[in-house]
Order: structure tokens, then sequence, then C-alpha cells
């Protein structure tokens, strides 16, 4: 059986297609890649920004009130009562933020509170206040028990995060806590304004229990990594992972919310963004990229075919007659070929070998 040869039409086209092509598809996954890696490190980079500039935003303005409570702690005379009794009340009154305000003896008995709530009660079972016999202290969002019924309409809990420091006399010792609750709807409007659509905000408590983020979160432990992280790492962290509703997140960690001296609630905030919604317009350029370069493709590839036969037409009516020639003598001329120069002196050769064999016959 006679060996198959690939003709020169099928070494053209499949030949330039293969140089043309490959080097375009290779260069298209190179920049393709490269787009989508670079549009992932630009996503992180804007989450790291939100997530560091909304942790220190919302430390500043906590760390204002731990100053306001701070500078109380200083500037309260246990021995006027009416005196401290007013200044905590006109506090109250004009920063919203504090929902209660109270100054207590060492017993947990409170001597003067805004506007005499809980006044002769006592909170010496508080945290607040057995912190606060002992130094500067915050105590991590709770819902009010003392207060509910003073300040609460009897339909929604009333959350608070505590803010207290010891009284000391000149000489430094100790005689009573001032301790404050700070209205939790605040901090939450703060965690808000941090988000954007299709971007969450989410913070963590020390033990890794959703305080605040969506909804189908709050008050569940969160078990993903970057939460995890948020226990281990001193640094913003920043990884990709899957999340237990079944999507893709590119998260952002930090580790602490916090500002100069203010103590500690032990919180980390997550920023994290659904990878497809973000990377949707990038995947968008990439798959009009991929289709204007097929149909550039396809085109070329059109052309080229219509290149190689224009190249092999002349060859094969050139072989066709040198066949003929070879059989039997020709009834005409070989065609003249112009196309090129190798088919015009392949058709001179064979008119002229035509014509030889012709004078010897």
């Amino acid at each position: 059986m006679a060996k198959s040869w690939i003709s020169l039409k099928g070494v053209v086209f499949f030949g330039g297609a293969f140089l043309m092509l490959l080097p375009a598809f290779v260069a298209g996954s190179v920049y393709t890649g490269g787009l989508q890696q670079q549009t992932e490190i630009l996503l992180a980079e804007k989450l790291r920004t939100r997530g560091e500039l909304g942790a220190d935003q919302l430390g500043r303005r906590l760390h204002q009130l731990w100053l306001d409570v701070d500078g109380l702690s200083r500037s309260v005379d246990p021995e006027r009562l009416d005196g401290v009794r007013q200044d905590i009340t006109l506090l109250g009154q004009l920063d919203k933020r504090y929902s209660w305000i109270g100054v207590t003896n060492l017993e947990g008995k409170v001597l003067a509170a805004s506007g005499g709530i809980l006044e002769g009660a006592s909170v010496a079972q508080r945290s607040w206040f057995r912190l606060g016999l002992t130094g500067p202290t915050a105590v991590d969002v709770h819902e009010a028990q003392l207060l509910a019924k003073h300040l609460g309409n009897g339909r929604d809990p009333l959350r608070f995060i505590d803010l207290a420091a010891p009284i000391r006399r000149k000489d430094g010792t100790i005689v009573g806590v001032i301790g404050s609750h700070v209205d939790w709807r605040w901090v939450t409007d703060n965690l808000k304004s941090l988000g954007a659509p299709g971007i969450d905000v989410i913070l963590l408590a020390r033990d890794q229990r959703v305080l605040f983020g969506p909804p189908d979160l709050v008050e569940q432990p969160l078990t993903v990594g970057a939460a995890a992280a948020a226990g281990r790492s001193t640094v913003t962290a920043v990884q990709r992972e899957r999340w237990p509703d079944g999507r893709d997140y590119l998260t952002v960690t930090v580790p602490t919310v916090g500002h100069a001296d203010l103590p500690s609630f032990g919180w980390s905030l997550l920023v994290r963004e659904d990878v497809d919604s973000a990377l949707a317009p990038t995947r968008e350029l990439v798959r009009s990229f991929w289709i204007q370069l097929g149909s550039g493709a396809l085109i070329a590839l059109v052309l080229l075919y219509l290149i190689a036969s224009w190249v092999t037409v002349p060859l094969r009516r050139l072989v066709a007659a040198a066949s003929e020639l070879e059989t039997r003598a020709p009834s005409q001329p070989p065609h003249a070929e112009t196309r090129y120069e190798e088919v015009r002196r392949l058709s001179v050769s064979l008119v002229r070998l035509q014509t030889r064999l012709a004078d010897q016959a």
C-alpha cells in the first residue's frame, strides 16, 4: 500500500495555523491569567485598606469615649454626689452614645447615676464593677439586666458595651468605680458604615463568635480559616477560602480593634467579598477577550486556507500536466503559470520537455 503523504496545502494550512495560533493563545493565556491574578491582588489590597482603616476608625471613636470615662474618673469627687450626678446626667444628655453612667462605692452600691437611674442599687456582681476595681476595663457586648426595665421598650433587647475605671483619691487609694454603658446600636451603625455593596464587615468576639455581620452568622461561632487567623496572627492577613454558605470569599482579617490605651474588648474585624461577584467584571473582560481572539483566529484560518489554495493551485495544475506527459502525449501544452517564480520556471521546464519529446517522436 502506497504511503500517504501530506499535501503542500495541508502543510501550509496546518503549519501556518500552528505557528500563528499557538503563540497567540499562549500569550492570551498568560495575559488573562495575569489579569485575574492582578485583579485579586488589587481586591485584596482594597479589602485590606478598608479593614485596617475601619478598625482604626472604630478604635479611635471608642477611645474617645474611653477618654471621657477616664477623665470623669479623675474628676469625680464622691463627697459631692449632687455635682457628680449633674455632670454625668449632662454628659448622657449631650452624648447619646452613653445609655447610662454611674458612680459606685467599693461595695458596688450606685451612689450617683445619669438621670438618677439605679441609684441605691447594687452592681457588685456586674463584670464592669469587679474589673473596674482593679483598673481601666472594657467589657464585651451584653444584654441589659438591671437597666432593662428603666430604658427598654419591652420588645427589643437592649445591648451595651461597658467602659469602667477606678475612682481614686489624691493619694491613689481606690474609693469606687465609674462605669458607663455604651449603646451597642452606635457600634453597629459604625460597622454598617464600613460596608459596601458586595462587601461584608464581620466583628468577632474573643471566642470567635460573630457579634456583627450577615444575619445568618450573627451569634454563631465562626470556624473558617480567617477567624482562626484572628486568634493566631498579630498582623493583617488575607486569604481566599470557602465559607459555610458554599461560596468562595476573599477575606481580610484585622486581628485587633483598638487605639492607644483603650482597654481591649478582644475584638477582631473581618472584611470579606464574594470572589465570583468581585471578579465578574474581570471575567467578562476575559470572556470578551477570548471571543475576540477566537473570532480573529477564525478569520485568520479562513485567510490562511485561501492563501494555501492560492499557493497550491498552480502546482496542482503542473502536477496534472506532468502526469499526463508521463503516460501519453498531451493534447495541449501545460498552463502557463506566472503566479510566482517557482511555478513559472517549472511551467517553462515542462513546456520544453514536452517540445523535446514531441521532436523525438
